[in-house]
């Protein structure tokens, strides 16, 4: 391959996407719920009942870990009464979270938590704000966190960089 047609080749990566451009890494942080928005809505208490029902009623469940959820209705419809929240630049982050808390409630919560995992060729960066109340961003990049003691002693200073 000559010169002239490595230089076609590479144009041609960068202009379809298939190289980053140079520098492209991004430092995250942990959104303010203050801009979140309810992406759908709450399920009714007829849908809860109906999948309590179909859900707890299949005999794998008997032999399942999970011997909580089914044990009771009031614990099935904690762990499915939630709907889907977005918060971030384009609802990047995401997050099931609980119908029961006010939407005041979740919108005042504060970055208390910012960790990183990977799992296969996906990375994700999940926010903590107490009570249960997490959003995550997903990504394929490689994500760290900047700087885990300063991160550890003051939340809302957590960075994370992705390459």
């Amino acid at each position: 391959m000559n010169g002239r047609s490595l230089l076609a080749c590479c144009t041609l990566a960068l202009v379809l996407g298939l190289a980053p451009p140079a520098g492209a890494a991004e430092t995250l942080v942990c959104p303010s719920l203050a801009g979140a928005t309810q992406v759908d809505g709450c399920p009714s208490e007829e849908q809860l009942q109906t999948g309590y029902t179909g859900f707890c009623s299949d005999n794998r469940r008997l032999y399942a870990s999970d011997h909580d959820t089914c044990s009771r209705f009031e614990n099935y419809r904690k762990l499915k009464n939630v709907a889907l929240w977005e918060a971030g630049e384009g609802g990047a982050f995401q997050g099931y979270l609980s119908c029961e808390l006010p939407r005041e409630r979740i919108q005042a919560a504060q970055p208390q938590s910012m960790a990183v995992s990977r799992i296969g060729s996906v990375t994700r960066v999940a926010c903590g704000y107490g009570e249960g109340l997490s959003l995550s961003l997903r990504t394929k990049a490689r994500c760290k966190v900047e700087d885990e003691a300063r991160c550890a002693a003051d939340a809302a200073s957590c960075r994370v960089r992705c390459d």
